[in-house]
Formats: C-alpha cells, sequence, structure tokens
C-alpha cells in the first residue's frame, strides 16, 4: 500500500492543552483553562494560524497579531510559537509501526500542515522523517488540509492515483476529505488500532 501519514499527533506528538499547562501555567493552570486558552490561541488552526500554515505570515507578526486579539503581551505569545518545535518528539509506538511497514514493503509519504520554521526544524533534527519516500509540508505547496487541492497535489506529488492512497491523520475532518478525493483513509487513535485498520485494509 501507499501509505500517506500526517505529522503532528500522529508521528510526533501534539498534545497542545497539556503544552499549555507546562509553558503557561499561570494561564492554564487546570484542564478546563488550558481547553480554553488552546481554543482561543490556535482557533482550531484556523485564522491567523491557517496563514502561518500556509506560508503567508511569519512568526513575529503572527504573535502580534494574537496577542492583540488575546489581550496579551506579543513576548508570551511568541514564548509559545517559538516553542512549539521542541514539542514536536517523535511517538515511539508511531516510530515502530513506520519501520515495520516499511520493512513489510509499504511506500511511506507524509502529508502534514506545518509552518515553514516547523518543516525546517524537523527536517534538521529528526531521522524519522527520512522513512518516507517524500512529503508535502503545506507551508510549501500553499495548499491545506482538507481542501480538495491539497490531496490532487499530494497524490501529483507522490506519483500515484487517489485510489492508491491511504492517508492516516488523527483529524475526522482531514480523513473525510481524503476520501471525498477518491482516497482512502484511516483516522489515527494509537499506533496499535492503526496497524489493525491497515492490516483490515490491505485485505480488503
Amino acid at each position: 500500500m501507499k501509505l500517506v501519514f500526517d505529522l503532528g499527533g500522529v508521528v510526533f506528538r501534539w498534545q497542545p492543552e497539556a503544552f499549555l499547562v507546562r509553558l503557561l501555567p499561570a494561564r492554564a493552570p487546570d484542564r478546563a483553562a488550558a481547553q480554553a486558552l488552546a481554543a482561543a490561541f490556535f482557533q482550531g488552526f484556523g485564522g491567523e494560524w491557517r496563514e502561518f500554515d500556509l506560508g503567508v505570515v511569519e512568526a513575529a507578526p503572527l504573535a502580534a497579531r494574537i496577542a492583540a486579539r488575546l489581550g496579551i503581551d506579543p513576548a508570551e505569545a511568541r514564548r509559545v510559537i517559538d516553542a512549539i518545535p521542541d514539542e514536536l518528539q517523535p511517538i515511539p509506538e508511531t516510530v515502530a509501526l513506520l519501520e515495520h511497514l516499511k520493512a513489510d514493503g509499504h511506500r511511506l509519504f507524509f502529508l502534514s500542515n506545518m509552518p515553514v520554521p516547523y518543516a525546517s526544524h524537523l527536517e534538521a533534527t529528526h531521522s524519522v522523517l527520512g522513512l518516507f519516500e517524500r512529503g508535502v509540508f503545506s507551508s510549501r505547496a500553499g495548499l491545506l488540509k482538507p481542501d480538495a487541492a491539497m490531496f490532487t497535489h499530494a497524490a501529483d506529488q507522490f506519483g500515484a492515483a487517489s485510489a492508491e492512497l491511504v492517508l492516516i491523520d488523527d483529524l475526522a475532518a482531514n480523513v473525510e476529505a481524503a476520501q471525498r478525493a477518491g482516497w482512502r483513509g484511516v483516522l489515527f487513535e494509537d499506533a496499535a488500532r492503526c496497524e489493525a485498520e491497515l492490516r483490515r485494509l490491505d485485505r480488503a
């Protein structure tokens, strides 16, 4: 199979609420406060963050816009933005799954909504990306999941027909959009359940 993995929340740890509790304990002293802060700061990765993922706004103006919207110090917003790359650490169980899938002859790709500085950091820091034949970052493509054009672009970049590709993503909206584009999809919950679902698809 030709398997296309999301990165944040699938290959790399991304738990924004827990991250904000650790980084800004005064603003996120408990789970409820952290949920509210994450929702306000990232806006479901729409708003300003969508532009960051598209590569059309840089970190400094992004921080200024978030700070103005939330009524916080721009330095505090920038602290969050700058801390995210180190938060993106490989998930050991997913890395083991990738190694197993590759050894079994499956072709691996990635498709990630990711700002330019974070993409560059992952490429420079984490050897796990070497398991993938090729990948697409939103900020370099100028396209985002779940937009249909992103799936068309990715299929072209991977040299595959849509029906040959399986998206593994932790967001249902992305999986559903991939399926509408003619891909198959797996909603990622953890590596073990993902492996079981991929086995099922491989037998289908």
